[in-house]
């Protein structure tokens, strides 16, 4: 019986195919590859940006300077209108009454206010680094800031609702909410800067110096249309106060975190 198996050692006999795709080929698409080819996928609307901002936000960058930008301007918008408008309904919760309506429009109208507000001199920081960013690709990286940073506020708005159907204390429920609101801006900066480093910008200290100006506008912003824990005989206050020294006329009349917002209120009833 003849062995038809072929030969290793005969150089005739038929090898493996080098066209033929092998396991470790170096032509496979790798990681890389497949995050810029999908920022090229379009959003198609409001979740699809939502997720795209958590998961891919080089993706909504990409999308910023193209020919669709301006609708992603306007999703993005939308998005940090309604999130801020129900992170406004678990604030008002804990007053209850008018505030149920009065505080999600103040958050909704604070957060916009606070970005329509400081866009000029961010587009100018923007171009004094060397930015190639026209002013709607700063208004696109802005609305960016704002739409993550409420979404992250929608993230702890359970947490809220806990703490505030659990304690009176307005200074408490301040502090809490300061610090989700310190979170949330963080993560929308971090947007805002790497989209700045994908523009080419040769120097990022024009833009750092702008992320303080936002947060402390934003900071006064809270302040000028207090109240946004509590209730108020007026929609807006009248007297005009900076928020540092607002922050210390709340800690002087509640000195101790655990005192229900009433005292505070009869104590200060302009907050």
């Amino acid at each position: 019986m003849n062995d038809s198996s072929p030969n290793p050692s005969d150089p005739k006999a038929p090898g493996p195919n080098p066209t033929t795709p092998t396991s470790d080929d170096s032509s496979a698409p790798s990681p890389e590859h497949d995050a810029v080819a999908s920022e090229g996928v379009p959003i198609d609307g409001p979740a699809a940006c939502v997720e795209a901002l958590l998961r891919e936000p080089g993706r909504v960058m990409a999308q910023l300077s193209g020919a669709g930008g301006r609708r992603i301007v306007v999703i993005l918008l939308g998005i940090a209108l309604v999130c801020s408008l129900i992170y406004g309904l678990i604030v008002g919760l804990f007053s209850g009454g008018e505030q149920i309506y009065y505080a999600p429009i103040k958050i909704a109208l604070g957060l916009l206010l606070s970005g329509l507000i400081c866009l000029p001199s961010l587009y100018i920081f923007a171009a004094l680094g060397g930015s190639k960013a026209g002013l709607a690709d700063v208004l696109g990286l802005l609305a960016g800031l704002l739409a993550l940073s409420s979404i992250m506020l929608i993230g702890f708005a359970p947490v809220a609702w806990i703490f505030s159907e659990s304690t009176e204390s307005l200074a408490m429920m301040g502090a809490l909410h300061f610090g989700f609101w310190f979170i949330s801006v963080y993560f929308g900066l971090r947007f805002l800067n790497a989209g700045f480093r994908g523009a080419e910008m040769r120097s990022s200290e024009g833009v750092s110096v702008w992320m303080i100006i936002f947060v402390i506008v934003a900071l006064q912003m809270t302040t000028t249309l207090r109240p946004l824990l509590g209730t108020a005989p007026t929609f807006l206050p009248e007297e005009k106060r900076f928020f540092l020294a607002h922050w210390a006329e709340v800690l002087r009349v509640s000195p101790n975190w655990d005192k229900p917002r009433a005292e505070i209120e009869a104590a200060n009833p302009d907050r």
